[in-house]
């Protein structure tokens, strides 16, 4: 399996149990699972395979640990790695920007050289709209944990099994 890095922003602990779940499904090591807050952008440097998780806060912005790190990160050469978006949002209360963090990520990488994996089909999901949807399909795996917790466990290892092959 590929060096796989896992980071994430999470203000009340949703986004980091989503990120530690998918590193324990993955078999990755809590020592390559980071916190956005805390953690150097050359951190990124060690993965051949990146996973960037944030929830959406407000109306369509990114969790606050995000954006130092993610201005840093666009300014990165990521030629050669893959990376798999996922992030938490309330469809049900903000159905109009949910998961927009996906989309703002996914927007500032798109110079950065790096090779997006992990859509997933908007279908079965309750929103009105969202900047992470391109093409009838979310850039990354969004989570509705406030309104769909039953269904957060099933859509990350379906999203998972569908990585298998980018992660080999």
């Amino acid at each position: 399996m590929k060096r796989i890095g896992i980071f994430y922003g999470s203000t009340t602990g949703t986004t980091e149990a989503v990120a530690r779940s998918i590193a324990d499904k993955l078999g990755v090591n809590s020592g390559d699972v980071h916190n956005v807050s805390d953690t150097p952008v050359d951190a990124v440097d060690a993965y051949e395979v990146l996973f960037l998780g944030s929830s959406t806060w407000g109306v369509g912005e990114l969790q606050d640990d995000w954006y130092d790190f993610l201005d840093r990160l666009k300014r990165k050469d990521l030629s050669g790695k893959t990376v798999a978006l996922f992030g938490c949002g309330d469809g049900s209360s903000f159905g109009s920007s949910f998961c927009d963090a996906l989309g703002i990520i996914h927007e500032a990488l798109q110079g950065s050289g790096c090779r997006f994996a992990g859509a997933v089909t908007d279908d079965g999901y309750a929103y009105d709209s969202s900047t992470a949807v391109i093409g009838g399909q979310f850039v990354g795996l969004p989570l509705d944990d406030m309104n769909e917790e039953h269904l957060t466990g099933p859509r990350v290892d379906t999203w998972l099994e569908g990585l298998r092959e980018v992660l080999e």
